[in-house]
């Protein structure tokens, strides 16, 4: 184990942890409130929520030795932020997120669902991870236009330092925008490191079951544990989904007690641990995860000044750092889905759908472009 462990690796799953957790916390605790969540509440379940797919993420990489990293439900959380508070108050949401993450474990022991997700096209898949990535890689832009004395400065070290040395490049962009941050962060010595947990009572309420636990599941399928595989599988990674999505079901059921909506595989951040950014040898990548998932579980001990440091950040600068660092995986994930002409057409279209933000259901572009692309690929093999 210790000889497969890399610098690279390192930097890579600290920076999957923090992207993933700066990028989407005020989204979950915005969710959480929705529902009817106290802040303590609130706390408690983005506390439960980190660790839960931090430890999830670190059991599946050691287990299967394979970069498998774990992420909140980030849609799942804005579909709660666009709801209402249920009948039953934040108990009947507990409930609902018991009961998704059941039919997540049913899912998980369902074979067919697994092999639907094995014989996804290679050419489909790789557009959609493209599109997944496409927005993220627009941020370095969109932040030099918006905060260019903050953006610029990591920018120009992640270009400059990558003249030098390409593997340093996104390790030293990141230290320097730990630095902005440190900068534009206010006085956290009132803020508390102690870690908030309130075990919340659940209430199984009809309507909250269909209104919110359905959705939930049916999101957390469709917009990250399919598309999750598709990443895995795109970078060479073909592992059977059905124990990944069982142990993804355990680990929520675990969190839901205690505020938790729901951990899945992860999309974006799984392209930072599965791609070569964290090691160019694919059987070394597996420590990235591991990484990320203790990443994770520090956060979550101390989600509250986290939170308040990351805070003074303006979110596009954390997106910047992500996408500097997924330049290079959207590059190979465009080249690869319209390499084969006759699958062109249904790949480009893979890519708008889900690059468009398309949301339907609750259900996020990724999963509409994987039907769109596999409808135009199947009519023109048809027809040929």
């Amino acid at each position: 184990m210790r000889a497969s462990f890399s610098a690279q690796a390192l930097f890579a799953g600290l920076l999957a942890a923090f992207v993933g957790f700066a990028s989407s916390f005020a989204v979950v605790l915005q969710g959480l409130t929705a529902v009817g969540a106290s802040p303590a509440q609130a706390a408690s379940g983005l506390t439960a929520l980190a660790i839960a797919m931090g430890l999830c993420g670190v059991v599946l990489s050691l287990w299967r030795r394979l970069p498998i990293t774990v992420a909140w439900s980030t849609p799942g959380a804005a579909l709660l932020a666009g709801s209402a508070v249920p009948d039953g108050g934040f108990p009947a949401a507990v409930g609902a997120f018991i009961v998704a993450a059941l039919l997540v474990l049913v899912a998980g022991l369902w074979k067919p669902l697994g092999r639907a997700v094995a014989r996804i096209p290679a050419p489909i898949a790789n557009a959609m991870l493209a599109g997944v990535l496409f927005g993220l890689c627009l941020a370095p832009v969109r932040a030099v236009q918006d905060v260019p004395a903050l953006a610029l400065p990591v920018v120009l070290t992640w270009l400059l330092v990558g003249r030098l040395n390409r593997l340093l490049a996104v390790p030293a962009a990141v230290l320097v925008t730990a630095g902005l941050l440190w900068w534009q962060a206010p006085d956290l010595g009132a803020v508390s490191l102690a870690p908030v947990a309130v075990f919340v009572m659940p209430v199984f309420d009809a309507t909250a079951m269909m209104g919110l636990a359905l959705p939930l599941f049916l999101v957390a399928m469709a917009s990250q544990n399919i598309p999750g595989m598709a990443v895995l599988n795109v970078n060479g990674y073909r592992p059977d989904p059905g124990p990944l999505f069982t142990a993804t079901g355990l680990f929520s059921l675990a969190a839901a007690p205690l505020g938790g909506h729901g951990v899945n595989l992860a999309a974006i951040t799984a392209a930072l641990c599965a791609g070569d950014t964290a090691h160019p040898d694919r059987r070394r990548r597996w420590w990235a995860a591991v990484v990320a998932g203790l990443g994770y579980c520090a956060f979550g001990i101390v989600s509250a000044a986290a939170a308040a440091f990351i805070a003074a950040a303006p979110p596009i600068l954390i997106q910047a750092v992500a996408g500097l660092a997924l330049l290079g995986s959207f590059g190979a994930a465009i080249v690869a889905g319209l390499s084969e002409p006759a699958d062109r057409e249904a790949a480009v279209v893979t890519f708008l759908v889900t690059a468009s933000g398309l949301t339907i259901f609750g259900i996020g572009g990724a999963f509409w472009g994987l039907v769109a692309g596999g409808a135009v690929m199947a009519l023109a093999r048809w027809k040929r």
